[in-house]
């Protein structure tokens, strides 16, 4: 049974950073493209960053400069640095295990709360 759980969400003031983590279990993540979502209340799903099986990134604009993705295949999970943050980076953060091919199956979990506050 693959299962996928997001941590680290916290309440953080403007300008402080969060690391979240992304743990998949019953699933060799090596083969799959990694995906950063974040919701607010006012807006559907967002990519926010992506990671590759070669480890290329991509951000949105929103937060280019400001975070940044990585994996570890070896333990199944995959990072968020986020830095500088600032409130409209608050929401529910979630990742995404994105099959090589179209046909396949995603996986994906609940997320992970940010708030950023002072």
């Amino acid at each position: 049974q693959v299962q996928v759980v997001e941590s680290g969400g916290d309440l953080v003031q403007p300008g402080g950073s969060l690391r979240l983590s992304c743990k998949v279990t019953g699933l060799d993540i090596s083969i799959y493209a990694m995906i950063w979502y974040r919701r607010t209340q006012d807006t559907q799903r967002e990519l926010v960053a992506r990671i590759t099986t070669d480890g290329i990134t991509e951000y949105s604009d929103s937060v280019k400069g400001r975070f940044a993705a990585s994996r570890d295949d070896p333990k199944g999970t995959v990072y968020l640095q986020m830095d500088s943050l600032k409130p409209e980076d608050a929401g529910v953060y979630s990742c995404t295990a994105k099959h090589p091919q179209p046909w396949g199956v995603d996986y994906w979990g609940e997320g992970t709360r940010v708030t950023v506050s002072s």
